[in-house]
């Protein structure tokens, strides 16, 4: 029973591996340009903004709450940080440190208002962030007067073309992120209380603890991790727009998923959320080789993500029932006979 265990962990982990591995293989043989050296680069650097965004919303999803805003607030952090980098009045350097402050602060304060109204008020994270989605679009468009901002220094442009040993830059911080997340998850106590409250919130509040808290800290990583995807963007793109990242949410949830994390909250992990990044770069790519359309191609993604969810519900169905039958059986009681008590006394 215990080799069973074992091995529904290893294909509980391994089996996102292995769908990526087959579906590389596939693409290889049916597109031969997909496995050339300049390809897989272009893959690995179309991930890179949604590996970040995702890890973000992997904490969210942790909670069994979901992030709808993360592409407007991906826009209006790059109007912020394009609006600053672009201000002739500072230096470059003075210009593209701020410009960086700005995008991740951007986030952080969208994500501090999804988690403060979510908790403050009790209203489900679909509506707060579904709200956030128009704030922030409208706000971006506000304050760019609907206008597309570009002409960056060269040395931040640098950096976005930048590759080491032939690894795009970008997707070297992309997994620098997702290292960073796994880190959090697995080694501090905040991880172990995501973990928590996805599977048990009311355990945990009866232990002592306030799940707002980590609810709404949850949020700001999530909108932190978006300026972070809003400075890779404007690195790779060298534009900021008011309009981009419309569907970004949609790529993100369906990383996540993949990737193994429930929507139900308190199970999932960062590598796996890599792994559904990088399956929804390589569809894309490969589908785009063999000549399907952007339309066609959308539709791919929504099956893929309900079919994902569909997986989970299995997943977690397998999970509870073998759970079940390896749990250890009750130690049995012993019977003894019984002893005779003290008799009457004569």
């Amino acid at each position: 029973m215990r080799a069973k265990r074992i091995l529904y962990l290893l294909l509980r982990e391994a089996g996102i591996g292995l769908a990526l591995v087959i579906m590389v293989i596939a693409f290889s043989a049916a597109a031969p340009r997909f496995a050339s050296m300049a390809n897989v680069t272009n893959i690995l650097t179309q991930i890179s903004i949604n590996t970040v965004i995702s890890v973000g919303m992997t904490f969210v999803i942790l909670l069994g709450g979901i992030d709808l805003s993360v592409g407007s607030v991906l826009a209006l952090a790059t109007i912020v940080g394009g609006m600053i980098i672009t201000n002739d009045s500072l230096s470059p350097g003075t210009a593209m440190l701020l410009s960086v402050l700005g995008s991740f602060l951007t986030g952080c304060l969208c994500g501090v208002f999804n988690g403060v109204v979510c908790e403050r008020w009790k209203i489900h994270s679909f509506i707060v962030t579904l709200g956030m989605l128009n704030i922030a679009r409208g706000a971006a468009l506000q304050i760019s007067g609907s206008r597309t901002i570009s002409e960056f220094p060269d040395a931040f442009n640098d950096v976005g073309a930048a590759a080491i040993a032939g690894v795009p830059v970008i997707f070297l911080i992309a997994l620098a992120v997702v290292l960073a997340g796994r880190f959090i998850l697995a080694r501090t106590v905040f991880g172990r209380m995501i973990y928590a409250i996805g599977n048990n919130e009311e355990a945990v509040r009866l232990s002592g603890h306030d799940p707002s808290l980590y609810k709404v800290a949850a949020f700001i990583l999530c909108g932190g991790m978006v300026g972070v995807a809003a400075i890779i963007y404007m690195m790779r793109l060298n534009i900021a727009s008011p309009i981009l990242g419309v569907g970004f949410e949609l790529n993100a949830i369906a990383a996540v998923v993949i990737g193994g994390t429930s929507m139900s909250g308190g199970k999932g992990s960062m590598i796996g959320t890599l792994l559904g990044a990088s399956i929804m770069g390589v569809l894309n790519n490969g589908l785009l080789l063999l000549g399907m359309g952007d339309f066609a191609r959308q539709m791919v993604t929504g099956l893929i993500i309900v079919v994902a969810v569909i997986i989970d519900k299995y997943r977690a169905l397998a999970f509870i029932r073998s759970s079940y039958q390896l749990a250890p059986a009750p130690p049995r009681e012993e019977s003894h006979a019984a002893e005779p008590g003290p008799g009457p006394r004569g």
